[in-house]
């Protein structure tokens, strides 16, 4: 047996080890998949295992994350840090080695996957980065960016409806330096794929503007030299990007090949020990070849060649191009400019729409961040989200013909949007942010929490964001979104009340961590005197009276302004009221004890809570004399001066929700 042969079976064993020892995982696809992921990684993916976050490395994306045993075999074949006892603790508690592939656990995963077709999307985000920064940077005789991105998928991903609106957005955009491999082994969870998944995935492909290549390994399941022909085809296509169908059997060389009972359960000692015969595997559990480790240490040298060939090459860039050299590695590093300091974002008059104000701010703050971009799913004249060409910058759209534009069309694709957006920002190099109705956020929402699993700070714009949307009746009003984003954990969701508490949800989306919701309105709210950069705490008194309040008045947007209309009402009356402006609860949440405390003081029973959203984020703050004004119902057709007052947002209905507070 040669040393090529060898190192895909040692992928194969190594994969079905662990999930045997573990007693938990899926062995089919690793099993399968092996010598399409070692033909990849021995002769084409580029990486430096010494230094895993080149810029210039390609990428490479799991999409099928149950598969996670053949990202981690390969990990350790070809250098990344895994050890044989990581390998050994696949699934364990702390392990480097989870279920499914963990941005930021284990050194070398690119992305967080496991739920089916985000990494599809995540991939086409990343050759979107790859493609604009290339378009900025690069110059004749200086490839500063130059890689591709690689991504493997199963039958799972491309049933998954995020899979057709990403690759559609990939083939539209002509990314052609994306690679799909696609597993083609007819088999899910329940069975063949002949139950749920007849279509011709070829022809598909076709329609969406692929580049579609095809690798029978049925007959030869080994076939190294024909998948690497493949590959090949698939990079000297410079347009249009390119999925490499690759017949497989699940399992293959296993007892259970071809069944679905390898898809999601371990082989069995017994059938493990069958397979290991087949492929004439003597070497002790964990345990591979030196020859092996020789032969993948290789490509980590290549790699490492590559990179000192690239530094050199971006010495000479630094030379005959310093300025954007500068600007290249500000954005690699990140870079930020003091946002506090910016003219004018704390200097608001007129009354103003939340999703106006953040218009005038994306587009101050867009002017001193070149690496911003994002864009709308075919929503932006209504959300405002767009960067506008001045005398003095352009951002131009991105598009096939024009990959240097800032301003993102993603189409009607929400879903896929957001998860382009997550391998945008993955990739590095950029700041990213992207648009809807805040009502559509449910369509975004798995992409959202895995922004916030990652803990990479996307930029949602979520507009129209209560029964002020109106008109467009109850499909499109928000009620319960605001508690389903406000409970994903790292998740920032700021509601601002005005322009300064706007321009601090940017201020607070662009300088943290972690991803940031801005709910906005369609409707004109008011400036207030006593609201701005206080707003990054998350929870600020805006108005207060003389000595301690009789009641607290609590809310969040819009609805602050019937709180500040209601104090006035009820100061007519002696009554003391406090007015707590409340843009992020998150960002409140992280704040002292004392400050908290003084913002809300627990001497003070009676309060009311007003948000035009489900109630169930205020119950800690009303505590157990406290009144809610919250949506118990959807929201209803009609305009939006009328739709309020019918659901109870007025200020005579705080001043009696106060009252009754105050009585208990």
């Amino acid at each position: 047996m040669n040393v090529q042969q060898t190192s895909i079976n040692a992928i194969r064993i190594l994969s079905a080890e662990a999930i045997q020892k573990a007693n938990s995982g899926h062995p089919g696809l690793p099993i399968g998949s092996a010598p399409i992921a070692y033909t990849l990684w021995q002769n084409f993916l580029k990486f430096n295992n010494a230094n895993p976050k080149w810029d210039n490395r390609d990428r490479f994306v799991l999409s099928a994350g149950h598969g996670s045993m053949l990202d981690y075999s390969l990990l350790y074949l070809y250098g990344f840090g895994l050890t044989k006892e990581d390998l050994m603790n696949f699934r364990q508690l702390g392990s480097k080695t989870p279920g499914h592939p963990e941005y930021g656990h284990t050194v070398g995963i690119e992305t967080t996957t496991g739920p089916l077709g985000q990494g599809i999307a995540n991939a086409v985000g990343m050759a979107v980065a790859e493609a604009h920064l290339a378009a900025v940077f690069n110059r004749e005789g200086f490839p500063v960016v130059d890689h591709y991105t690689y991504a493997l998928c199963g039958d799972g991903c491309l049933e998954e409806g995020i899979s057709y609106e990403a690759c559609s957005f990939a083939g539209t955009h002509e990314l052609g330096k994306l690679i799909l491999f696609y597993d083609d082994n007819d088999i899910t969870i329940e069975g063949d794929t002949d139950i749920t998944f007849k279509e011709d995935v070829a022809m598909r492909f076709e329609a969406q503007h692929w580049q579609v290549l095809k690798v029978d390994l049925v007959a030869n399941p080994d076939d190294v030299a024909l998948l690497s022909k493949a590959i090949e085809e698939a990079k000297a296509e410079k347009v249009k990007p390119s999925i490499i169908i690759c017949k497989t059997k699940i399992g293959y060389g296993t007892p259970l090949e071809g069944s679905h009972k390898c898809h999601g359960s371990p082989l069995g000692a017994e059938n493990l020990q069958k397979t290991k015969e087949h492929f004439g595997w003597t070497w002790a559990p964990f345990e591979v070849p030196e020859e092996v480790l020789a032969h993948t240490a290789e490509a980590g040298k290549k790699g490492a060649a590559e990179e000192e060939a690239w530094k050199k090459m971006f010495a000479e860039y630094e030379k005959a191009y310093p300025e954007l050299a500068k600007a290249y590695k500000a954005a690699m590093a990140g870079e930020m400019v003091d946002l506090t300091k910016v003219e004018d974002l704390m200097k608001w008059e007129k009354p103003m729409a939340t999703r106006q104000t953040s218009s005038v701010v994306l587009n101050k703050i867009a002017a001193l961040l070149p690496d911003l971009m994002g864009g709308s799913a075919d929503l932006a004249p209504s959300n405002l989200s767009d960067m506008k060409d001045t005398d003095t910058v352009r951002y131009g759209n991105f598009s096939a013909s024009d990959k240097s534009g800032r301003n993102m069309h993603f189409g009607i694709r929400e879903h896929a949007m957001a998860a382009i957006t997550n391998g945008m920002q993955l990739h590095g190099g950029l700041r990213c942010y992207c648009a809807t109705f805040f009502i559509f956020s449910d369509y975004c929402k798995h992409a959202m929490r895995l922004s916030a699993l990652m803990n990479i700070p996307v930029v949602y714009i979520l507009t129209h964001d209560s029964i002020g949307v109106g008109e467009d009746g109850p499909t499109h009003e928000p009620v319960e979104q605001l508690i389903a984003l406000r409970s994903i954990p790292n998740m920032k969701v700021y509601r601002p009340a005005d322009g300064k508490e706007t321009a601090a949800a940017w201020i607070s989306a662009l300088t943290g961590t972690a991803p940031t919701a801005l709910v906005l309105t369609r409707q004109n709210l008011p400036q207030y005197a006593g609201s701005g950069l206080v707003a990054l705490k998350g929870g600020y008194v805006l108005e207060d009276c003389e000595g301690s309040p009789d009641v607290l008045l609590i809310a969040s947007g819009s609805e602050v302004e019937q709180c500040v209309g209601a104090k006035a009402k009820l100061a007519e009356e002696g009554i003391k009221a406090r007015v707590v402006s409340m843009p992020c609860i998150e960002e409140f949440e992280k704040q002292s004890a004392e400050y908290k405390e003084s913002v809300i003081p627990s001497s003070v029973k009676a309060r009311v809570c007003v948000e035009a959203g489900s109630p169930y984020s205020w119950y800690k703050y009303a505590g157990d004399k406290g009144e809610i004004i919250g949506m118990s119902t959807f929201g209803a057709s009609g305009p939006a001066g009328k739709l309020f007052p019918l659901f109870g947002f007025t200020v005579e209905n705080v001043v009696e929700k106060a009252k009754l507070s105050m009585s208990k």
